[in-house]
């Protein structure tokens, strides 16, 4: 589907995310993910890991953090945080649509400052909506497209529907099938 960035690509965005995160921290955002301890979270299109730390924190010991990413650098950089910080609740996935996660296993979806690099979103939602419970959340933000765009495409696929505007994230429900 998706081929990945080039690695100096990666890098590059890799050091205006630490800026960014320096600047602006990523707690502030997970805050409104309403994300719980035992949480199962999809961190979808994790990138370096700006969100994952942060992520598996607030799940604690009993809830699992699932970072997915198409770059090998990606899952390579998030192994390398989990490593260091002494995490074994983060697990890394490396694909570019299916994460190989049971139906109906995940509490929330972390959906941040990807969805407009996706050449098939729908395909990826599809694949989110399988992997959500009937219940579950998923936590949108992207930055680089107009909100009501971004919310209207998400919408058009009739697998999800916007149930919270925040103040960073925007919160949809999975449509019941």
């Amino acid at each position: 589907m998706d081929k990945p960035m080039p690695n100096w690509a990666f890098a590059g965005m890799s050091f205006m995310f630490k800026l960014r995160d320096f600047l602006f921290p990523r707690e502030d955002v997970l805050k409104e993910a309403g994300i719980k301890p035992g949480f199962q979270v999809l961190d979808y299109g994790c990138g370096p890991g700006g969100y994952v730390l942060g992520a598996a924190e607030l799940v604690g010991e009993s809830g699992v953090v699932y970072a997915l990413d198409i770059h090998p650098l990606a899952v390579q950089k998030v192994q390398e945080l989990a490593r260091k910080n002494g995490l074994a609740n983060i697990k890394t996935i490396q694909s570019d649509c299916q994460t190989g996660l049971a139906d109906g296993s995940i509490d929330l979806v972390l959906l941040y400052d990807i969805f407009h690099m996706l050449s098939h979103p729908q395909a990826i939602l599809a694949e989110l909506h399988r992997v959500l419970k009937p219940d579950g959340i998923l936590s949108f933000d992207e930055p680089h497209m107009d909100d009501d765009d971004a919310i209207s495409r998400v919408i058009a696929s009739r697998l999800f529907e916007l149930t919270k505007r925040g103040e960073k994230t925007f919160t949809f429900s999975p449509q019941k099938n």
